[in-house]
């Protein structure tokens, strides 16, 4: 096999289309790259601060510190590899040896080694996924890799640019990072997420590059899509008909159950504007076909109320005109549209000033097409969802009215819009909503946030012009703030959890200590006064021994060893046993490391080494001590009122509560806040499953409290608090929800609920 296309034998004008193809795909493949490489850094660091112990931790660290060390050498050798596969396209295809019929060659058996297995199986689900996505641009560079290599047209899988070729390539040079099973396959999804989703395009511009090297540069495809007819058949037996039935079902759901039973499962855990790691491809020709049968429906329904006007004939306006006009709206200030004193434009004040221009230029009888009124009906009924969820004082209001009429000349040229949830435009869409959504306080936006979306929407507004590229630019741009805030988010949170982490150790070790003295006592009959200063003054002393050393520490050992001293000298009248040597000494030490000032670790030092009884005990300096060590903070010591004793949790208590500890990290819930229903989110950064503690922040990562387990899993329990699942997650995909179940409700399917056009 040829490594280079220099040393490929290769005609000169294929050498050449060659070169460009590769000079194309390095670029954009370099910096796809690079930005994976970035996000699997971010992974690793925020895998290492949520570990559950320090040896995964470690892993974690040690991973991320090889992956900065050898980074540099990923890309050559994945751009190496890419231009290998191109230059061998016209190498034979080595065929595997046929065996004869029944003989099986058992000497050549073995097994497979794991990581092989499980890197070829995550290899193929990815390339598999975005074969799916990308089948008619992958079809159409098939043929012209065909025509390049002087053969049959490539399939999917051998094709040198396909998503197959592309992910073994990223595993043969993912070796050059030297990092183990667990974290390339971690790099194999993280490429999935950052790169992947831009392949369809990225193979749409090959093939363009193709068309223009003359390349079959006729050369297209419409797939034949077969219409329902109704037609009358001859009847059947039931097992005939159920089996005639279940292909049509089977055909009917790539969009459907097993994605929406997935997403309202899987807990919601991305930030604001932050795409959700886990989203599901969907099946996009799926979902507009079953779009349209709703909209189908709909129309039928209203035509039956508007029986009058079945049989008048109208003047259609072109798609071209009606998108002239949107030009000219968008482009003039102020706004030409008038909306109702005291109420933002709406897009039926839009469609009602664009029909009036219409009429008044080819008289009354003008109304839209079916399909573009279809577009207006679904952008407006999206809105009117997403109104009842954002703030009417929030800036996004403004900025959502000044994005109806670019939205409405994309969604006029681009059905995907609707049934595409990375479509760039409907994901600026949700930042601007998201940023003024009820759920989120007044101080949970940063103002830069605001600034960004306005600077985002305002570059739409002035440079869109029928360019799909202006909403990809607004949105990267976008994004890209966007992130920083994450990051920003993110960094306040962990300095939260690593103080609740700390405040857990010393709740731990706390108990411990208690837990040594308890034993050390046991049944000795000690004075009160002397048990006092052991379960407070000296308590505090192995505590901070514990923190600072570990249990595993000679200091440990020695202050475990002067506790039983301490016993011994105390447990009986004028002190069972003499204390050793320096131990008043050790103690008086041990207590200024406390803080405790260094007379009152001498007057404890000494009550805990000679045993003085309580009859002989001067009163008016125990009261003294006593008064001083009252007065004093106890280390680690909770000033928060004391959790009430609460009933046992009831069975659907308990189930909450099983459940919300198996929930991860950054999981997102939503607390009612009133009678009226409205709720708040928070985030779930971390809990402890010793102390039963969580701890939520907010949007902007601000810690907003702790709460217990406990009550917790009550307010889940009585409604009071919900997780949001991957479903709700943002806002614009559950105000599209409610919007399809709107449309549902018009077409009479409430028993379609099974299919979904769209997340």
């Amino acid at each position: 096999m040829p490594l280079t296309l220099a040393t490929a034998n290769l005609p000169r004008r294929v050498r050449r289309v060659l070169e460009h193809v590769l000079s194309l795909l390095s670029d954009e493949m370099a910096r796809l790259l690079g930005q994976t490489l970035n996000d699997f850094e971010q992974q690793l660091f925020r895998l290492a601060d949520h570990a559950r112990n320090p040896a995964l931790q470690a892993g974690y660290m040690e991973t991320l510190r090889t992956v900065r060390l050898n980074r540099a050498d990923l890309v050559p050798r994945y751009l190496i590899g890419l231009e290998r596969q191109l230059a061998a396209i016209r190498t034979p295809v080595a065929q595997p040896a046929a065996h004869k019929p029944g003989h099986i060659p058992f000497r050549e058996l073995s097994l497979v080694d794991d990581e092989t297995l499980d890197e070829d199986a995550v290899i193929r689900d990815i390339a598999v996924r975005h074969e799916a996505r990308a089948s008619l641009p992958l079809h159409l560079l098939g043929q012209r890799f065909g025509v390049l290599a002087g053969a049959p047209a490539f399939d999917a899988e051998r094709l040198p640019v396909g998503p197959h070729t592309l992910c073994r390539i990223l595993r043969e040079a993912s070796h050059s990072l030297q990092i183990g099973l667990e974290a390339r396959l971690l790099l194999f999804r993280t490429f999935e997420r950052t790169a992947m989703p831009q392949y369809a395009q990225l193979a749409e511009t090959v093939n363009a590059l193709l068309e223009r090297e003359g390349i079959l540069p006729s050369l297209a495809y419409v797939p034949i899509r077969v219409r329902p007819v109704a037609q009358r058949t001859e009847p059947r037996g039931p097992r005939e008909a159920g089996a005639a039935e279940r292909p049509r079902r089977g055909a009917e759901t790539p969009a459907g159950p097993g994605r929406e039973m997935r997403d309202s499962a899987r807990p919601h855990t991305a930030w604001l504007g932050e795409e959700d790691p886990g989203t599901v491809a969907i099946d996009e020709q799926a979902a507009f076909a079953l779009l349209q049968q709703l909209l189908s429906g709909r129309r039928d329904l209203i035509g039956k109320l508007r029986a009058d006007s079945a049989g008048k004939l109208r003047l259609q306006v072109d798609t071209a005109e009606l998108l002239d006009s949107l030009a000219s709206m968008q482009t003039a200030s102020p706004s030409p549209v008038a909306a109702p004193a005291g109420k933002p434009r709406s897009l039926t004040d839009v469609k009602q000033a664009l029909l009036m221009k219409a009429r008044q230029a080819h008289g009354r009888g003008a109304a839209l097409s079916r399909e573009d009124s279809d577009t207006f009906e679904l952008l407006g009924m999206l809105y009117s969802q997403i109104e009842r969820e954002v703030r009417r004082d929030a800036p996004a209001v403004e900025l959502l009215e000044r994005l109806q009429v670019p939205l409405l000349r994309v969604a006029l040229q681009d059905r995907a819009f609707f049934v595409r949830p990375q479509h760039p435009a409907r994901q600026l869409l949700n930042a601007v909503a998201e940023s003024g959504a009820t759920w989120m306080g007044e101080d949970e936006v940063d103002p830069l946030l605001v600034q960004h979306l306005r600077h985002a929407v305002e570059h739409v507004v002035q440079h869109f012009h029928d360019d799909p590229a202006v909403f990809e630019t607004a949105n990267r741009e976008l994004q890209a703030q966007l992130q920083q805030l994450v990051r920003k988010a993110e960094l306040a949170e962990r300095r939260h959890v690593e103080a609740a982490r700390g405040k857990e150790k010393l709740e731990l070790a706390r108990h411990r200590s208690a837990e040594v003295i308890e034993n050390a006592v046991r049944d000795q009959r000690l004075p009160r006064f002397v048990r006092a200063l052991l379960n407070q003054a000296w308590a505090d002393v192995l505590t901070l021994t514990l923190l600072r050393h570990g249990e595993e520490s000679e200091e440990w050992r020695r202050q475990l060893e002067a506790t039983r001293h301490i016993v011994a000298a105390t447990g009986g009248r004028g002190g069972a046993t003499t204390a050793p040597p320096g131990l008043a000494e050790q103690i008086e030490t041990a207590l200024t490391q406390v803080g405790y000032h260094i007379d009152e670790a001498a007057a404890i030092a000494k009550r805990l080494t000679t045993g003085i009884a309580e009859d002989e005990d001067d009163p008016a300096s125990r009261t003294e001590l006593a008064m001083k060590l009252k007065a004093r903070a106890r280390l680690g010591e909770d000033t928060d009122k004391p959790r009430p004793k609460l009933p046992p949790r009831t069975p659907e208590e308990q189930a909450a509560y099983e459940h919300l500890r198996t929930l991860p990290f950054g999981t997102w819930f939503e607390f009612v806040t009133n009678q009226q229903g409205d709720v708040v989110r928070r985030r779930l950064s971390w809990y402890s499953p010793v102390t039963d503690n969580a701890l939520f922040v907010n949007q902007r990562g601000q810690r907003v409290g702790e709460q217990s387990f406990d009550g917790l899993a009550r307010m889940v329990a009585r409604g009071q608090a919900r997780v949001v699942t991957a479903d709700r997650g943002r806002l614009v995909d559950r105000a599209w929800q409610a919007a399809l179940n709107a449309l549902r409700s018009f077409a009479g399917s409430g028993n379609g609920a099974h299919e979904e056009p769209a997340a």
